[in-house]
């Protein structure tokens, strides 16, 4: 079974930071920072602290565990978690190499206003 992970990341003005992520062919769509825990990572949240840091080269508190989704294969953990700090121009994630997933796939963060 697939594991990944999903952060609700709250900044200080109580803004929520989500990712807006554009592919060649399909619709623009909105994704929560995260995605797959890897046989590397300790635990989930270990996996939570790698991917926020490769998406938007942030550090986060994780609060908790809101919720967890399962399909037929696929796990999702959805956290709730406090960010003080980002960069959105320091991430590492594959996502943002010269061809991210594909030619013309690129990733942007936003913030939504009030939660």
């Amino acid at each position: 079974m697939i594991e990944r992970v999903r952060a609700i990341l709250v900044t200080a003005d109580d803004t929520m930071l989500v990712i807006r992520r554009t592919r060649p062919g399909i619709p623009e769509y909105w994704v929560l920072p995260g995605g797959g825990v890897e046989p590397d990572d300790a635990f989930r949240e270990a996996a939570l602290h790698r991917e926020i840091h490769e998406e938007i080269a942030g550090k986060a508190d994780v609060i908790r565990l809101l919720h967890t989704m399962e399909s037929d294969d696929e796990r999702q953990h959805f956290y709730l978690a406090r960010i003080a700090s980002w960069s959105f121009e320091d991430r590492t994630g594959p996502e943002f190499s010269a061809r991210p997933r594909g030619p013309g796939g690129r990733l942007r963060c936003n913030l939504f206003d009030r939660l």
